[in-house]
Order: C-alpha cells, then sequence, then structure tokens
C-alpha cells in the first residue's frame, strides 16, 4: 500500500516560490509514476507535472518553464519546486502514485494513490 503526504503549501506574493514536499511510504518512488495535481474550486483537477520511473519528466504548457518536478530516491519523495507564481495557481495541490515502469500516462485517472492535499494560495 501506498501512502503519500504533502507538505509545503502556504501563501505567496505573485513571482514568488513554494516548494512542495511529497513523503512516500510503503513503495520506492524510483519504482513509481508520480505527478503533481491541482484543483481550484469549481474547477476540475489537472496534472501540474509527472514523473515516470526513470526520472522522465512532463509539464503542460501553463507551468512549463516555472515549475520542476524531481524524485530523491534516498529519502523517497517527491517534490515541486514551483517559480514565479501567478494567482492562477491558487488550488489545492496532489500529490499522486501508481505502480508502473515506463511512460507515465498522465491522466487523473491513471493515479490510485493520492495524498489529502496542501493548499497554494498566491496573492497578486
Amino acid at each position: 500500500q501506498v501512502q503519500l503526504v504533502e507538505s509545503g503549501g502556504g501563501s505567496v506574493q505573485a513571482g514568488g516560490s513554494l516548494r512542495l514536499s511529497c513523503a512516500v511510504s510503503g513503495f520506492p518512488v524510483s519504482r513509481l509514476c508520480m505527478g503533481w495535481f491541482r484543483q481550484a474550486p469549481g474547477k476540475e483537477r489537472e496534472g501540474v507535472a509527472v514523473i515516470d520511473s526513470d526520472g522522465s519528466t512532463s509539464y503542460p504548457d501553463p507551468v512549463k518553464g516555472r515549475f520542476t518536478i524531481s524524485k530523491d530516491n534516498a529519502k523517497n519523495i517527491l517534490e515541486l519546486q514551483m517559480d514565479s507564481l501567478k494567482p492562477e495557481d491558487t488550488a489545492m495541490y496532489y500529490c499522486a502514485a501508481e505502480v508502473w515502469t515506463g511512460v507515465c500516462p498522465r491522466a487523473t485517472s491513471f493515479f490510485g494513490y493520492w495524498g489529502q492535499g496542501t493548499q497554494v494560495t498566491i496573492s497578486s
């Protein structure tokens, strides 16, 4: 059973940075597809970054060049560095995982394990 616990959310002004962390237990991150997703009030959950078991990453256009996803195999954690934050980045951010090797599907429905979420609020 994979368990995920996020931390690092908070409130910052536009242009600032935040670093989210997801502590993983029950399975090594090196053998997981993992991703960060977000959901704003009244909107559907959307992906912001995915990292394959081999470390390959992908980002949607709204966050490309501003967000960086990474895994620390020694600490068994997933992180998301968010720079140049904008008010539209305000949302609850979730860590997600699935046991998979190779290229990870990007669909929200693919991931079977989810954290409880951490709130990110960006003021203008």
